[in-house]
Formats: C-alpha cells, sequence, structure tokens
C-alpha cells in the first residue's frame, strides 16, 4: 500500500470529494483549532483537516502519531448521534488509530487548555 493509501485507509472518491466541501465550511471551532495545528506550529507535527479515512471524513488527523482529533458540537448529545459516534470510533480504532473529542466550546472557550490535552496525550504515546 502506498504512503498515500496507508493514510486514507482505502477512502474513495466521493469521499474526498465530501472532505473538500467540509473543508469550505468549517466550524468556527474548527477555524480556531486548525489556525493552532496547521503548518506544523504545534509540536512540529503534520495535521490534516477533514481528513478522509475508510469511509469517514475525521475533523484532524496526524498519521505521525495516528491520532484523530474530533471536535463536537450540540449534536453529538443526541442518542442517535452518540451511538453513531460510538460504531465510528470503534471501526477507526480497529484500524489502530487514537482518538481525542472535545467540544466546540473546550476549542473556543480554552484553546489552550485544548492544546495541553493533545500535547500530553501525544506524549504519553510517545
Amino acid at each position: 500500500m502506498d504512503k498515500i493509501n496507508e493514510m486514507h485507509y482505502g477512502s474513495n472518491s466521493f469521499t474526498f470529494q465530501k472532505a473538500i466541501e467540509l473543508r469550505n465550511r468549517m466550524t468556527n471551532a474548527e477555524i480556531i483549532l486548525w489556525e493552532a495545528l496547521r503548518n506544523r506550529q504545534f509540536m512540529g507535527l503534520k495535521f490534516r483537516r477533514q481528513h478522509p479515512i475508510t469511509r469517514f471524513i475525521v475533523d484532524f488527523y496526524c498519521h505521525k502519531y495516528k491520532l484523530i482529533i474530533e471536535l463536537d458540537g450540540s449534536i453529538h448529545e443526541l442518542t442517535e448521534v452518540k451511538e453513531n459516534d460510538k460504531i465510528r470510533e470503534e471501526e477507526l480504532r480497529d484500524l489502530g488509530l487514537r482518538i481525542l473529542r472535545f467540544t466546540n466550546d473546550d476549542v473556543t472557550l480554552n484553546l489552550q487548555g485544548t492544546l495541553k490535552k493533545i500535547e500530553q496525550f501525544i506524549n504519553s504515546t510517545m
């Protein structure tokens, strides 16, 4: 498997197209976190936004640590959405990926605290 396919775990062209659409309409919290993660500003790590992995599109992904960062708005409090999130996480974890979840409020109200938690998580896996 080449490096590109390895990072995307077999995503299809539809998923890639959807990811492009999502990049063009990021939430406020996603924009704030992306500004902190982009261009290797955070710990010198390469992060990708709205990144296709299999049939999913994850908010942020660092391939070096196989780390997915998901931001959840209030819709993720709904029972059906919570159940879908759980299934999605299980599938992604089965690929050997690790997932950190934050609320939009975590990012918008406490960006530095969010970044600290990401750093602690990464350092605990080194």
